[in-house]
């Protein structure tokens, strides 16, 4: 097997050098082979034959050339089989390489050719261990004893079980998806449903997304559901909700789902209005805890407040409906080119449920809300991945200690207004397209007119938090503090807030140098650090 190696420099950071497959490149680089087009749609047909957990049909690829070629790489994982791609009538030749194929088309196109192949194909996709954190598909029965099935594959990847170009660069501007299941139970799918029928033994539904999305979004979910149905106002236009719930749980969902209207006006005044306005919202009810499936958001809650009943003082509100909504925005709407960049997706995200907080119970909840989050950082590895050999970087900490570098970052810019301003700004810029780490973090920079590459680099870049290191000292009966930053990166800037006998506050802005502050007569004792403002550890000398 041939090997590579992959060197990062992001953001100026050398990550580490590490050793990646040909599999790892062939799936996150990318080569001539894929970037001479640019997918604009897909039809995705497909059977479920549930007794034998497998899958059959065919996904049409819609794309326009961008440059002359014939030879085309798209994503299929092993384990299914491609039974042919045809172009017209004409077959076309395949050749596998791990989990890419590469189909010879009869012809070169021309640029701004916009032509449709059909690739057949068929298996049991791998079945998930753990979903939504162990993807794949998940099959199950309901209490009745009817399927209850569903996908979850991020990070796995939308290729662990239809054929497509698995690049997050590349989301299709449009979808349909037509699945056939036995005609107990039903289909629901992404955005809205076109067309419902029962054929013989088999219920085939189609589903129509009218926007881009990212290829791990497009999901299935197989139940016999209920469907209850709301609407959200905003100003005179009006946004449908849907819930599919299984039979027997329409009033916990009743009850449950009223926290939804609140929430969206929340994120609207927050990031704007909802993006996928013309798609709709809705929540599916799933045997897995949850995923942020675009206007088909997988709920797996049990209905519960928190996190499966588990949360933070009086904040009781359901952890799966806010943060996988909080995704529309963070991940569906402003969406990373590279999975190394993840963190746009999951540290705003997170930090959109601090947020939450604040708006419904106050600045101080959100504080307590932070301090509960800061209790999951490992400190492991670095958030960031390495790009173009699809590797994403810490799992736990792109959320925790991404969200807490969101604060930091709010409180280093020191302008509330400004900061959400910023927010609000990089949600509606951003909008369903895809960016780069760096794009959000230029963005924030010049808007804030502060220079925080530093900040984002130690939090990214480094598995290590900055350290303060500080000593006390009494010099005639006076209080000295002095005080300096270790940290990984150079240059690291991030000012810390002390208060000084509860009351008063005193910015401080250490850098690689000791420097001191006169705090006159004073104990030790009365000095704090603002640790509920900044994340950073501290050592006293």
């Amino acid at each position: 097997m041939i090997r590579i190696i992959a060197l990062l420099f992001c953001l100026g950071t050398q990550i580490s050098a590490q050793s990646f497959t040909a599999k790892d490149s062939l799936r996150g680089f990318l080569s001539p082979e894929r970037t001479w087009f640019d997918v604009n749609y897909y039809h995705l047909s497909i059977d479920v034959a549930i007794e034998s957990k497998s899958i059959s049909g065919y996904n049409d690829i819609t794309f326009t050339v961008i440059e002359e070629s014939s030879k085309m790489q798209l994503d299929l994982f092993e384990a299914l089989t491609i039974d042919s791609v045809v172009y017209k009538t004409e077959l076309c030749k395949v050749t596998r390489q791990f989990d890419a194929f590469f189909i010879d088309l009869p012809f070169e196109f021309k640029i701004g050719d916009s032509p449709t192949i059909r690739v057949y194909y068929h298996g049991k996709p791998i079945a998930a261990k753990k979903a939504p954190w162990d993807g794949g598909f998940v099959w199950k029965k309901d209490p009745q004893g009817l399927p209850w099935i569903g996908v979850a594959c991020q990070g796995l990847g939308a290729s662990s079980w239809w054929p497509c170009k698995d690049h997050l660069s590349d989301e299709p501007d449009s979808m349909r998806i037509t699945c056939s299941v036995p005609k107990e139970v039903q289909f629901i799918g992404n955005g809205n449903l076109e067309s419902d029928a029962i054929l013989d033994d088999k219920r085939v539904s189609t589903w129509k997304v009218s926007y881009p999305i990212n290829t791990y979004n497009v999901t299935l979910n197989i139940a016999d559901y209920s469907h209850l149905q709301d609407v959200y106002i905003s100003d005179s236009d009006t946004l449908a909700l849907d819930y599919y719930v299984l039979k027997g749980n329409e009033e916990k969902a009743e009850k449950q789902f009223e926290q939804v209207k609140p929430m969206l006006a929340i994120y609207e005044k927050l990031f704007g209005p909802y993006p996928f306005w013309n798609d709709g919202y809705a929540l599916v009810e799933t045997s897995y805890l949850g995923m942020e499936h675009q206007s088909a958001i997988a709920y797996g809650n049990k209905y519960k407040p928190g996190y499966l009943g588990r949360y933070p003082g009086n904040m009781d509100f359901d952890f799966i409906v806010i943060h996988e909504s909080g995704h529309e925005y963070w991940g569906n709407s402003v969406s990373m080119n590279d999975i190394a960049d993840m963190w746009i997706h999951e540290s705003f995200c997170t930090y959109t449920e601090a947020l939450y907080v604040e708006q419904l119970y106050g600045y101080n909840s959100m504080l307590e809300y932070l301090l509960y989050q800061k209790g999951f950082i490992s400190g492991s590895s670095p958030i960031l991945g390495v790009h173009g050999v699809n590797h994403k970087g810490n799992s736990t900490d792109m959320y925790y200690k991404g969200s807490w570098m969101l604060h930091s970052i709010r409180n280093t810019v020191n302008n509330d207004s400004l900061w959400f301003s910023i927010l609000t700004d990089i949600a509606k810029n951003y909008a369903i397209k895809n960016c780069d780490g760096e794009d959000i973090i230029d963005f924030i920079c010049k808007k804030s007119g502060v220079d925080l590459n530093p900040i984002f680099k130690q939090f990214l870049a480094h598995a290590e938090l900055p350290i303060l290191r500080y000593k006390f000292k009494k010099i005639r009966g006076k209080l000295q503090l002095d005080y300096k930053w270790e940290a990984t990166e150079a240059n690291f800037n991030m000012p810390i807030e002390i208060s000084v006998d509860n009351t008063k506050k005193i910015r401080i802005f250490p850098n690689a140098k000791y420097q001191r502050l006169n705090l006159g007569n004073r104990a030790k004792k009365s000095v704090k650090f603002s640790e509920e403002l900044f994340l950073f550890e501290k050592k006293e000398d």
